[in-house]
């Protein structure tokens, strides 16, 4: 295959040339594109694409769809390097969103969690201060009774 090569240049119609980029489709004039071998001296054997109409009709020199097989797919797989790389720094931000996300979520449960763990405390205090407040009134009442007792009976 030789390193020579024509213009990979497809048409984009009367205007003027324009690069198609990757596999060529179809042609400006809205023919299909096929897929032929070179039996030029300077190409041989090299396969490219070309307007289907242009291919039909042996036309030369014009407008219509052109582009080298191995080119259109050296455009292709960089196109899809390109479009990895996006989605892998998308997939990278997710990541970092999600561990965000649930690093607040962690914080949030945590927090819930302190404050119900607080509550049940504050509750086992309150029962606990209750209980020890009708001990004492009993302890009061008992000494009360044993004072009026010694008192009575001495």
């Amino acid at each position: 295959m030789s390193n020579q090569s024509t213009s990979s240049f497809g048409s984009t119609g009367p205007r003027g040339r324009g690069k198609v980029v990757g596999v060529p489709k179809r042609c400006w004039c809205g023919e299909g594109v096929v897929a032929l071998i070179s039996k030029s001296d300077m190409n041989p054997c090299r396969r490219y694409y070309r307007c289907g109409f242009t291919a039909k009709h042996r036309l030369r020199n014009d407008e219509h769809t052109f582009k080298w097989v191995d080119e259109a797919l050296l455009n292709e797989i960089e196109t899809l390097i390109d479009k990895t790389r996006e989605i892998e720094q998308e997939l990278k931000e997710l990541r970092t969103e999600r561990m965000v996300f649930e690093r607040m979520v962690s914080e949030k449960l945590e927090i819930k969690i302190e404050n119900e763990v607080l509550e049940k405390v504050e509750e086992a205090l309150s029962e606990a201060k209750a209980s020890s407040k009708k001990m004492m009134i009993v302890m009061v009442i008992g000494c009360m009774i044993l004072l009026g007792i010694t008192k009575f009976v001495g």
